[in-house]
């Protein structure tokens, strides 16, 4: 992780770790580096300093309160005395012994420390102990408050957000380019691999799969996000973003397959949902999860990741289902197979469109398989297009079939299997890396290089909708460009994908998570 060679661990030192003195605000009574008062040119530069249970943290952002600094020191043991130096963006830490300083020195050497996202730097100081003002109420309250904490109280208000963001034993999960489902399941196989999974709560947000995760332990879920931010599951999509939550504790009311609380397998299941095998039950006494999943394979696996991409196995358990959408409440007027194709292909490789004869608002969109078909329902059903707020469901079909020889079905179905344009068939396509929900910002690709903001501008207005922002990417190959509302954005999506731009080149164009 970027940063991590950074972190200084006894290294030698200039002046930044800086003589203190007395003042009516630094709450410090006597603390000296052994540099003298005189400039800076004069100031001793500190040697290797040896381990000490007072820890010197540097880079500090200048919005970081004693809170956020004190919890970096939480997971490792008591934290007895601070001392923050706000002009200079630094603060020492004082933990209750030596060895918890040590440990969380060692630790900090592997995993960058960061408050407010901003990376900071620890280091040993030459300080064994920090003498600081009794008076100094401020920072009295925060370390009776964190001792409260410690001794397992529950912090005020004002400390628990900034404690929790830094020590939760929580994470929040989001799934990035999600081609194939991801479940409970999945999650507590990769995770667990770091410590005791506790509890896992799935849901969607803002049309993204989200989890809360819960360990036993804090560092457990430090050590997890290290490993684990920014991973892919499965070769290209499944991508996981991972941040600590600012909860302590999850409850969790059901055991199904949304939510499952692994020290409580007497839950009910709830809302008609499955409940969990008792073989997923979290055992007190061997401390492990019990069991394995159904097809047992470790999904950050290459094996696990080919045979997903080949359709054959889907841990999220959607292998075998029906690749084949419904979608109803269409405009009629305005759909085609061609328009049809081009937007469910943005989710996955459509083979073939048949719009119903007798029922020209629906239509039936063969995927290449049922967990293209999840992800395409996923992010489509309840968009509005061309005017009306469309419905995507799986179909009880298997596949679609093509009208018999001879018979003219006025051009309602049309077989797509051999289309170039399918974004998904080469393994490993940067597109897997790129599929997000429909959006107002559009990422358009394969731009020739003498085609001009303006021109694209005025392509992208000339289907009714209104082009609010614009943004060239620095080889003007790639542009970024905004409309006024998503649904302008997905019908340009449909009318200009692969549109000619003069000679070979077809622009290329999907949706962005990026805003202008």
């Amino acid at each position: 992780m970027d940063g991590i060679s950074d972190v200084a661990v006894g290294v030698k030192r200039g002046s930044e770790e800086l003589s203190m003195y007395s003042s009516p605000n630094s709450g410090v009574s006597s603390i000296s580096d052994g540099t003298s008062n005189g400039s800076d040119s004069k100031k001793q530069k500190v040697e290797e300093a040896p381990p000490s249970r007072v820890l010197h943290i540097r880079k500090l952002p200048n919005e970081a309160s004693e809170t956020e600094v004190i919890a970096l020191g939480l997971p490792f043991g008591k934290v007895t005395n601070i001392l923050t130096l706000k002009g200079k963006n630094q603060a020492f830490l004082e933990m209750g012994t030596e060895e918890a300083a040590i440990t969380m020195v060692n630790y900090y050497s592997t995993v960058t420390p960061h408050v407010r996202n901003v990376p900071v730097f620890i280091q040993y100081s030459n300080h064994k102990e920090l003498k600081t003002d009794a008076g100094n109420q401020r920072t009295q309250a925060v370390l009776q408050a964190v001792s409260a904490v410690q001794s397992g109280g529950s912090p005020s208000s004002d400390v628990q957000e900034a404690l929790a963001a830094a020590s939760s034993p929580v994470l929040r999960i989001i799934i990035d380019n999600m081609f194939y489902p991801v479940t409970l399941d999945v999650l507590q196989q990769i995770f667990s691999k770091f410590g005791t999974v506790m509890k896992i709560i799935t849901f969607t947000k803002n049309n993204q799969f989200q989890a809360l995760l819960q360990f036993s332990d804090p560092v457990n879920a430090q050590q997890a996000k290290l490993a684990l931010d920014g991973q892919n599951i499965y070769n290209s999509c499944c991508t996981l973003r991972i941040d600590f939550s600012k909860l302590v504790n999850l409850n969790v009311k059901y055991n199904n397959d949304k939510s499952r609380d692994y020290t409580r397998p007497e839950l009910p299941a709830g809302d008609g949902q499955p409940s969990m095998d008792p073989s997923m039950a979290y055992s007190k006494d061997s401390n492990s999860l019990l069991g394995k999943i159904p097809g047992a394979m470790n999904p950050l696996s290459a094996a696990a990741a080919a045979a997903a991409a080949a359709g054959r196995v889907a841990l999220g358990g959607q292998a075998g289902s029906s690749g084949v959408l419904l979608a109803s409440n269409l405009n009629e007027e305005m759909v085609t197979p061609q328009s049809l194709f081009t937007l469910f292909g943005v989710y996955g490789d459509v083979q073939r469109v048949k719009i119903l004869y007798n029922k020209k608002d629906s239509a039936l969109i063969q995927m290449s398989d049922g967990n293209q078909a999840q992800l395409a329902m996923s992010h489509l059903n309840g968009q509005k297009m061309y005017g009306k707020i469309i419905r995507v469901t799986l179909s009880k079909h298997q596949t679609v079939a093509l009208p018999r020889d001879g018979l003219d079905d006025q051009g309602l179905t049309k077989d797509f299997g051999n289309s170039p344009l399918h974004r998904f068939k080469k393994p490993g396509s940067k597109n897997f890396q790129n599929i997000f929900p429909p959006s107002a910002t559009l990422h358009l690709s394969n731009i020739p290089q003498d085609v001009s903001e303006d021109d694209l501008r005025l392509l992208f207005t000339n289907g009714g909708g209104a082009v609010k922002a614009f943004k060239f990417f620095q080889d003007h190959k790639m542009a970024l460009l905004q409309m006024t509302t998503v649904e302008e954005a997905i019908q340009t999506l449909m009318d200009l994908h692969n549109y000619n731009m003069g000679g070979s080149q077809h622009l290329r164009v999907s949706f962005s998570k990026s805003t202008i």
